[in-house]
């Protein structure tokens, strides 16, 4: 876990199919960029033919992992990029399934809270409730 201003914090990262079912999880500390958790997730399965992120998943040598498997990349991009790259805002639409798993996780008081000291058990807990809402 890491720390914040308000305690201590941690990140969920979610690889989903277009359907909006949890492909894969990860868990980060608080204070971790979401980049870095980008490659890792996506190489534990089939690379997607498109990939739908939101704009903390902006950085070159995801796009560049990306372009070599021929992976379509729609992503928008940070206000600090000096040429913003082009993406489909029709694609980027559909990314509204992954936000709602989220929302459905945070509705699971042991999600939201994290009572769960070790990891691993919170991760656990995740991927049963996601089992639980994607079943549903």
């Amino acid at each position: 876990m890491g720390r914040s201003r308000g305690g201590f914090t941690s990140k969920i990262h979610c690889l989903a199919d277009g359907r909006g079912r949890p492909v894969a999880f990860a868990l980060t500390p608080g204070n971790v960029a979401d980049i870095s958790m980008a490659l890792p997730l996506l190489q534990a399965v089939v690379p997607p033919k498109r990939l739908i992120a939101d704009k903390g998943y902006d950085a070159q040598s995801l796009r560049d992992w990306l372009k070599s498997r021929k992976v379509i990349a729609t992503i928008p991009s940070t206000a600090t990029r000096t040429v913003p790259y082009k993406y489909s805002r029709s694609a980027y639409r559909r990314r509204n399934p992954i936000e709602r798993l989220f929302g459905h996780l945070k509705n699971w008081r042991r999600v939201a809270t994290r009572y769960d000291r070790l990891s691993c058990n919170y991760l656990a807990a995740v991927a049963l409730v996601s089992c639980v809402v994607a079943w549903t």
